[in-house]
């Protein structure tokens, strides 16, 4: 287990200049509670579907849970239980994700008869009902305990396709793999190998991240670790089996002799330009691959989705302390004052762009909150 670096930071705001602006202001709606008080629900995702539906997934203990709400997050119904394979990993950005596409709903998660990273394995859940009942898993990973450490990445293609990728220990070292569903998630094809580092290892508990594009094309990124700089990379493909050169993003480097834990995420514009947020030290950052970086504000634990060509970024001061919300260029606001784990999407239509959910922590447990932006 590679050092972990606890870090607190104080919150300041920059501009990134190359996203535009909108004059209008949205006022965010009060946070909505997803999960029931006092349950220990922890790290959620989200997923939107194009007209509006959005389902939340998360974990309590072993069982994974989804939400749905038929009104952009206004109102949620009752969580239905998606199901439960042994020990989950939870905890660290470790747990379930979700994607959508049409009406077909997937979540994935690891599980294993130990867990804490003794052994797992990457499963998968489909839903053809919005969400209301779930098929057994579907085993993911075809080398078993392959995918062990928990840290995962799930995206979906507006032609139906699922991708996940994970930190995979198959061979000495971590590396990058991934795998394609073209039946909902039903099935899952052959393991393909995304990097190897030429250092041993990629940063050994940095989640990876995975999207698509709208003609279909797959972008991964995740942290490396090459001569002690724990730098961000990203590799494209067109069909999911062979994955192009890793290419650095921006152009600075951070020097670290532990894993900071935390893996960022990416998207794309109306152009298909891929943009990514991600922490460098006590620095959150906008990148498009092949420029220079943006500074956004100080903090841990960003996320990101992109509305048109306007990007919606959330990070943390601190585990446990404001959750920050941008919109473009416009001036970072606290949607939380006592926040882990954010996650965000863009939300369709008129009104507010983005969806954001995290948990929130007190004495009687987790509980999952969400709000507009």
């Amino acid at each position: 287990m590679k050092k972990i670096v606890p870090m607190v930071f104080l919150l300041t705001s920059t501009v990134f200049p190359s996203c535009a602006v909108s004059s209008q202001k949205e006022k965010a709606i009060s946070p909505v509670r997803v999960s029931p008080m006092g349950v220990n629900a922890r790290e959620p995702q989200i997923a939107v579907g194009k007209e509006g539906g959005v389902w939340i997934a998360y974990g309590v203990e072993n069982t994974i849970y989804c939400a749905h709400s038929s009104d952009k997050g206004v109102n949620f119904g009752t969580p239905v239980k998606v199901g439960e394979a042994g020990k989950l990993a939870l905890g660290m950005r470790r747990g379930p994700r979700i994607a959508v596409s049409g009406k077909s709903l997937v979540i994935s998660a690891t599980y294993g008869a130990k867990g804490g990273g003794a052994d797992g394995d990457l499963f998968a859940w489909h839903s053809e009902d919005n969400g209301n009942s779930w098929s057994k898993p579907a085993k993911v990973n075809d080398v078993s305990g392959a995918a062990r450490e928990g840290l995962h990445g799930m995206a979906a293609s507006e032609k139906g396709v699922f991708a996940t990728v994970w930190l995979d220990l198959r061979e000495k070292g971590t590396q990058i793999f991934a795998s394609l569903s073209r039946d909902s998630g039903k099935t899952w094809g052959r393991n393909v190998r995304v990097y190897r580092s030429p250092g041993g290892t990629v940063c050994e508990c940095c989640h990876p991240s995975v999207a698509f594009n709208s003609e279909g094309k797959l972008t991964v990124m995740w942290r490396n670790s090459l001569r002690g700089a724990r730098d961000m990379y990203l590799s494209t493909s067109s069909d999911g089996l062979t994955f192009s050169s890793a290419q650095k993003l921006g152009g600075g480097t951070w020097m670290l002799d532990a894993c900071p834990m935390d893996g960022g995420a990416l998207g794309f514009d109306t152009a298909d330009q891929t943009l990514t947020l991600w922490r460098r030290e006590q620095e959150i950052f906008l990148c498009s691959p092949g420029k220079p970086e943006q500074k956004i504000g100080d903090g841990i634990q960003g996320w990101l989705a992109v509305n048109g060509n306007i990007p919606g970024s959330l990070w943390l001061t601190r585990r446990g302390g404001n959750l920050n919300a941008q919109q473009g260029e416009a001036k970072s606001r606290v949607l939380a004052s006592s926040a882990d784990d954010p996650c965000v999407a863009s939300l369709p239509g008129n009104g507010s762009r983005f969806l954001a959910v995290w948990q929130t922590t007190t004495e009687a447990g987790s509980t999952i909150y969400t709000t507009s932006f």
